[in-house]
């Protein structure tokens, strides 16, 4: 679906807000509000709680772990979704895999590549996000250049 799109169910949803939940519109509701980011495709790979998880981690990473320059990321750019594998009676872990670019603040771009595990979260309870920065994995934990998340 388009913004155009998303923007005007969202708008419907706002005028039937009482018959929004029984009518089962709540995502849809939320999908709209992922226009603070560019270039993202509409799916999980955008959303908030995701990307803000990330910069937590990142952060925590260049602090902690020896040699890596002190950056922050400052922006998230062509969001997008290129695989996905949803839950199965023989695989019973849905995985998103994303990737983007990162905007540092030393003024550089790099490639991310990220994971979202369904249900993988603390103790079972809410999803779990992987990922890795192009060049920053000293330990090669997810193999050499993000090789394991692409």
């Amino acid at each position: 679906m388009t913004r155009f799109a998303h923007s005007a169910l969202a708008a419907l949803v706002a005028l039937s807000t009482p018959f929004a939940a029984p009518l089962g519109f709540t995502q849809a509701a939320r999908a709209a509000d992922l226009s603070v980011y560019t270039g993202d495709d509409g799916s999980v790979c955008g959303e908030s709680w995701v990307l803000s998880r990330i910069t937590d981690r990142f952060s925590y990473q260049v602090h902690h772990v020896p040699h890596l320059p002190n950056v922050a990321i400052t922006d998230f750019r062509n969001i997008r979704q290129h695989r996905y594998e949803p839950a199965s009676d023989e695989w019973p872990i849905g995985r998103h895999y994303c990737r983007a670019t990162v905007n540092l603040s030393d003024g550089r771009d790099r490639s991310i590549f990220y994971l979202i595990e369904e249900g993988q979260g603390f103790a079972s309870i809410g999803d779990n996000v992987e990922f890795c920065v192009s060049g920053f994995d000293r330990w090669l934990v997810y193999n050499g250049r993000c090789r394991v998340l692409r």
